[in-house]
């Protein structure tokens, strides 16, 4: 008996490790397949999959589709835009490598919970990854090549690089792409000269930015904007005062809304919804 259990232990470890080796070297292949991002450390792309993909879907439409895309470096973006995105969107993305684990674990319990797919979990390197090489399309394919991009990303890049790249080419709107053009769009300024309030809007539309309108703004983009701007008092990014201050812009640029009202957006559809209307 003891020669039969030790002969099965033994195939048990053999194929344990041959199909260890068989998914290293798929992943290894993996690797090698998908684009390389070092050139990303000083280049920033003019166009991403995810500007053609809209691109083409107009084209089906049958709709004119003009893209503003005008990449800036990080220091032409207002701090108070790039921090309100970091803690709306990855708070720990300083800290993790490109997976925000206890964020996974707690919107997988929340889905299970729920019986759906109700939270996300992606960090701002994995929607980077979406954004610059893959588009939106949902498969099991497409976010295993979002995994091991962003795994390269994070290899590659440093994380201002990585929030840089990131903050250039995110949707901001129909057509609209990056802070630079998002501010020009929403608020006529450059994305130098945001202030609190509109940082914290713009933070606000990155769930749903083809959902967003500021004329007059839908009450989920205002419950959320006020969300933002509070975690941003608590984390210390801004003072009481200033608070305050943006506070009351807020309602005067998106107007009150009920607390019982959800701050999460609706979800938004690929293609075939109608355009927000702009402000």
């Amino acid at each position: 008996m003891r020669r039969g259990s030790n002969t099965g232990a033994r195939r048990l470890l053999l194929a344990a490790l041959l199909a260890a080796l068989a998914l290293a070297a798929a992943g290894a292949a993996l690797w090698t397949s998908l684009p390389g991002v070092g050139a990303l450390a000083t280049r920033t792309p003019r166009t991403t999959a995810l500007v053609e993909q809209r691109r083409a879907e107009a084209r089906r439409a049958g709709r004119p589709y003009q893209a503003d895309l005008e990449p800036v470096p990080l220091d032409r973006i207002a701090a108070h835009l790039a921090e309100a995105v970091v803690l709306s969107e990855d708070a720990a993305f300083f800290g993790h490598s490109g997976f925000d684990w206890r964020e996974i674990r707690s919107a997988a319990e929340q889905n299970l919970r729920a019986g759906r797919t109700v939270r996300g979990a992606s960090t701002i390197t994995q929607q980077l990854a979406k954004n610059l090489f893959l588009g939106t399309e949902r498969n099991y394919a497409r976010k295993v090549k979002e995994a091991v991009l962003a795994l390269k990303l994070e290899h590659a890049l440093s994380k201002r690089r990585i929030l840089a790249l990131y903050l250039n080419a995110v949707e901001w709107g129909r057509g609209v792409f990056g802070a630079e053009a998002a501010a020009r769009h929403w608020f006529g300024v450059p994305a130098s000269a945001l202030d609190l309030a509109q940082s914290a809007a713009l933070a606000a539309m990155l769930p749903a930015p083809r959902r967003a309108a500021l004329s007059p703004a839908p009450p989920w983009l205002a419950r959320r904007a006020r969300k933002v701007l509070g975690l941003m008092r608590q984390t210390g990014k801004v003072e009481d005062d200033e608070y305050v201050a943006a506070a009351a812009e807020l309602e005067r640029m998106l107007g009150e809304v009920p607390a019982s009202v959800d701050a999460e957006p609706p979800e938004e559809e690929d293609e075939g919804d109608v355009p927000a209307p702009r402000p």
